[in-house]
């Protein structure tokens, strides 16, 4: 199998998973990216059994306007059970660096309402230590060069995304050179960066589920922790 049928395969895999637990109330929290993309095709066919949807970007909200689902602020949810996305890379701990698309933010706060977080991914993102795929850091746009001089002290090599906006408005610096061994702390040690919106390490809130594809089929990780 290539990249694109693991990545169809993951997300009939994920539908699989969450079919059961659909009804008219029912929201889902959506990803970003080619694999959340193919998920939502495959979503389209249940736009009849579950209310609706809160997108973590722009893309993929319009992506789920167009199969009819419908689309809710945020805001006017109380939360939700599943949140269905990929990611750039995952450890065995499920901590993952995500925002290659730059939706890192909204991604993680639509994340934070879920109760159950479903990644899905093939196994090329599969690693032992995170760090080889550049960590995203979304940045208010005057703070680049600031936040840059911070994350060499830290160790990595920020290089500024050119032609890069995210939907918030701000600009992206990918980090790379990074060999993250304590993820968690990192996470925080960056997030505290004056300028700095979010990064792309879910590491305080890791995946729950990891729906992972591979040659000898779709593997059902989850998270003891």
């Amino acid at each position: 199998m290539n990249q694109d049928q693991l990545k169809q395969a993951v997300a009939a895999a994920a539908i699989d998973y969450i079919k059961p637990h659909l009804n008219n109330d029912t929201v889902l929290g959506i990803g970003t990216g080619s694999t959340a993309n193919y998920f939502i095709d495959a979503l389209a066919e249940l736009k009849n059994h579950f209310d609706g949807a809160v997108a973590s970007s722009d893309a993929s909200a319009e992506r789920l306007k167009k199969h009819g689902i419908p689309v809710y602020d945020l805001n006017s949810i109380a939360g939700f059970e599943f949140y269905i996305d990929g990611a750039d890379e995952s450890n065995h701990q499920l901590e993952l660096i995500k925002g290659g698309g730059a939706a890192l933010t909204r991604e993680k706060i639509v994340a934070a309402n879920a109760k159950t977080f479903i990644c899905i991914a093939d196994e090329s993102k599969w690693v032992d230590v995170l760090g080889s795929f550049p960590l995203p850091i979304e940045v208010i746009p005057m703070a680049r060069s600031y936040v840059a001089r911070e994350l060499v002290k830290l160790g990595g090599d920020p290089v500024y995304r050119e032609g890069c906006v995210t939907d918030n408005g701000n600009i992206i610096l990918d980090v790379f050179n990074l060999r993250i061994m304590e993820p968690r702390k990192l996470e925080n040690q960056i997030n505290q960066i004056t300028g700095v919106v979010t990064n792309g390490l879910f590491a305080q809130r890791p995946a729950d589920v990891l729906l992972l594809g591979t040659s000898e089929g779709v593997k059902t990780i989850k998270n003891d922790a």
